[in-house]
């Protein structure tokens, strides 16, 4: 009974992100009562393994007591405090001095945010003040990636290069523009890393000379391609573009509001190939997904240049609750958990999960499999050799969701034909095999669709 009161009272009032309205009103919605660890319990009783972690962001996984104790105790103390006026509270200036500490080289300056997307706009807002302050102001124009996610923010979805987020929202912006995804498995250059690297720098290079080396304000990458099917680039791929970045004086974002804090197995994913952005979002890991928060790194060169081009002047830029110091103290709490063996155990469960996704290699949907450390795809295919993708009859994403749903397992079925994987670090290994035999069980459902099967024959 609560199950359908509920279901009838979302249909009616609650707008759901990044779903199609109509069609919700119809599905109605699944609602998930409780949950512990990896396992995630809907409102009638069926368990489920949480294979994407939320969305992408509960890294440290469901239930941790000392994480509810650090929230409540903060909210008893002090439940909010602005950071206007030169106030602050402990639990966010001791959280931006810990994430400095961590944070790959000179990134020693935290501005929060409530999420990942504002903490992608306020990059912006800060590219334009640094280069105003540098004398500059022609410098505005942005670079991106296409398949990319920078937020659903009207200045970050104009970053986003996926048609969902542009269609019908007057985005992206004329000062907003894009190269191609280095996307190994679909590159027209094919899969070499060098010839996918070279042809990267060629892109932006041509780019960059289109709009003028002068008026590029800023580039921005994910270090994986989140949201545009878990596109794994080149190793050496990310600093080679950061490096062509510096050649023309152009601010390089990293955006690791997915990969960031355990994701991929170090803190940051950066850190892997030894990259030092001129600014970094996070947002997600950060509190793992238990309370809003995000936050902007910013390089000490970057800071300087706009606090000196302020002088005593305010920096216009603010939120509300940027700083709260119960998003804070539980991100603390958070960061605790994983130094005190959640990191580890997510290399050992990513390196798990890996190893039980190539065993689906051999399966007759799999094209590809890839990824890094608890951050993996499968691209379905219903021809290997000619990689071609699903049929748009097979309603892979919904159909694929569903099946994976009823067996259990909660994953990101993207339109395009891909199976996205984020489960929380603290998989044990017998979580990881249930969610590679669940997914198994979930292709050979799909394998036997009709609509997937005729087009297969």
């Amino acid at each position: 009974m609560l199950a359908n009161s509920l279901n009838e009272l979302d249909r009616a009032h609650l707008i759901h992100p990044v779903a199609s309205y109509r069609g919700h009103e119809r599905q109605g919605v699944r609602v998930l009562k409780s949950a512990n660890g990896a396992t995630v319990t809907d409102a009638s009783g069926h368990q489920l393994i949480d294979g994407f972690a939320g969305l992408w962001c509960v890294n440290a996984g469901y239930g941790h007591e000392s994480i509810v104790e650090a929230a409540t105790r903060q909210m008893r103390e002090l439940p909010y405090a602005t950071g206007y006026f030169d106030l602050g509270s402990e639990p966010a200036i001791r959280l931006a001095s810990e994430l400095a500490e961590r944070a790959p080289g000179d990134l020693n300056r935290c501005y929060f945010t409530l999420g990942g997307s504002d903490a992608v706009d306020s990059t912006v807002r800060f590219v334009h003040y640094y280069w105003n302050a540098k004398g500059q102001p022609q410098r505005d124009q942005f670079i991106s990636i296409q398949q990319g996610y920078h937020g659903s923010s009207t200045v970050g979805a104009g970053l986003t290069a996926l048609p969902a987020f542009h269609t019908g929202f007057g985005v992206p912006f004329d000062w907003q523009h894009k190269i191609p995804s280095p996307y190994p498995y679909r590159n027209p250059v094919g899969d070499d890393a060098a010839t996918i690297t070279a042809a990267s720098l060629s892109d932006l290079k041509a780019k960059i000379e289109e709009i003028g080396p002068d008026r590029v304000a800023a580039f921005y990458a994910e270090p994986v391609q989140g949201s545009g099917g878990v596109i794994v680039p080149p190793k050496g791929w990310i600093k080679a573009i950061r490096d062509l970045c510096h050649e023309y004086g152009i601010l390089f974002i990293a955006d690791e509001v997915i990969t960031g804090f355990g994701r991929t197995g170090p803190l940051f994913a950066c850190e892997a190939e030894d990259v030092v952005p001129d600014m970094m979002t996070v947002a997600k890991g950060l509190t793992s997904g238990y309370v809003p928060m995000g936050a902007v790194f910013m390089s000490d060169g970057v800071y300087d240049v706009i606090a000196d081009g302020a002088g005593e002047a305010a920096v216009g830029h603010g939120y509300t609750y940027s700083a709260h110091p119960v998003s804070a103290a539980v991100a603390l709490e958070v960061l605790k958990l994983y130094e005190g063996g959640l990191l580890e155990n997510g290399r050992k469960a990513g390196a798990r999960l890996m190893a039980g996704l190539e065993s689906l290699r051999d399966h007759p949907l799999v094209g590809e499999v890839r990824g890094r450390g608890m951050l993996a795809g499968i691209e379905l295919v219903t021809d290997k050799a000619k990689k071609t993708p699903l049929p748009a009859a097979a309603m892979a994403a919904r159909r694929v969701f569903d099946r994976a749903w009823d067996n259990g397992l909660v994953i990101r079925a993207f339109p395009q034909g891909v199976l996205g994987y984020a489960p929380p670090l603290c998989c044990t290994d017998a979580e990881i095999d249930a969610i590679i035999e669940r997914t198994r069980e979930t292709l050979d459902q799909t394998l036997a669709d009709q609509d997937v099967r005729s087009v297969m024959a």
